[in-house]
């Protein structure tokens, strides 16, 4: 229809990730929104109630109402998208716009029905779901409506979709509830264990970020980090290693290439050979942690590689979703 804008969105437990046809990426926001406890009105959402995070009064809390990548909490997802929609429609909000959004492979019919109608009271004339794997090896510009075999593995913020695709559908795949955020939560944990010591997410996320690798860290660089020591109840100060970030990260780490190893099992002998070829690419903003790459290739034995956007391959999947009518077809099929 001449006019309706058309939307991509990948829509992320940590990240909100939005294309608009013809304009490309329009939006990338965190999925948060601060909400008044007595009435359940929302505050703020997106990068304007993130800033707000760990600063808030008591009368306002902060919302995360995706989970593991499906809606946890409908009435602020809805909210969330119809934010997202009318930043993305600009002038044009009063139209509705038809959309593609990004769901994990394994997400139930329920989850996937909750998806639909949250786009359609946001203000959506119509929402199609695609597999966020297919939508990341999209964007990752996979060769993935040929008759050979590509892996994705897409380490995002709640989890991480693992899939071998050929033919424009999903021969094997795996949903893990291990991403970005369980290594920050591993970060937490393990400080709390080992030195009594409390850090918030982004702190942990800083450290991941900053010292933190998947493979055996070759020096020894140091992180000066405030936090709560437990022991007093006080705000204190204390300094962590690379080597301490890595421990941390050992167990996530070796979930994911189990998840990882598991699919690869399951591929038939000619697309194994196809991945065996041509490797594996990660996308995500997991994917980001230093040497993760290296770490995958090592365990496997099958060259990685880090995709050149791997913080926007699922969104820009979603956009390339946009212009294929055959694709969109079989995309429905998932739907």
């Amino acid at each position: 229809m001449i006019g309706t804008r058309k939307l991509g969105i990948d829509l992320g437990t940590v990240n909100v990730v939005v294309y608009a046809q013809g304009r490309g990426i329009v939006l990338r926001e965190p999925s948060v929104a601060a909400v008044s406890k007595p009435g359940r009105q929302i505050v703020a959402v997106g990068s304007s109630a993130y800033d707000m995070v760990g600063r808030t009064p008591d009368r306002i809390e902060i919302s995360n109402p995706l989970r593991d990548g499906v809606i946890a909490d409908y009435l602020v997802t809805e909210a969330l998208l119809s934010y997202f929609v009318r930043r993305a429609c600009g002038r044009l909000r009063v139209l509705q716009p038809d959309v593609v959004i990004s769901v994990p492979a394994e997400a139930t019919g329920v989850e996937r029905r909750a998806v639909r109608e949250a786009a359609l009271a946001a203000g959506c004339r119509s929402s199609v779901l695609i597999p966020e794997s297919l939508a990341a090896a999209l964007g990752a510009r996979l060769p993935v409506q040929e008759p050979f075999g590509s892996m994705i593995v897409n380490v995002g913020g709640g989890t991480a979709e693992i899939a071998i695709l050929s033919l424009s559908g999903i021969v094997a795949s795996r949903s893990l509830r291990v991403a970005s955020i369980a290594f920050d939560e591993a970060i937490i944990t393990y400080l709390r264990r080992q030195f009594n010591f409390l850090i918030g997410n982004r702190t942990a996320e800083h450290l991941k970020m900053s010292i933190g690798s998947a493979t055996a860290p070759a020096g020894g660089e140091v992180v000066d980090i405030k936090g709560l020591d437990m022991e007093t109840g006080l705000p204190s100060s204390m300094q962590i290693q690379s080597f301490q970030v890595h421990e941390a990260l050992s167990d996530p780490l070796a979930e994911l290439v189990r998840g990882v190893k598991s699919v690869l099992e399951q591929a038939p002998p000619e697309i194994a050979a196809d991945i065996v070829d041509n490797g594996i690419v990660l996308s995500g903003g997991g994917c980001l942690l230093s040497e993760l790459d290296t770490l995958i290739s090592v365990e496997t034995g099958i060259p990685c590689f880090r995709a050149e956007h791997p913080l926007l391959c699922v969104a820009l999947g979603t956009g390339i979703a946009l212009e294929r009518f055959e694709l969109i077809r079989r995309i429905s099929e998932f739907d």
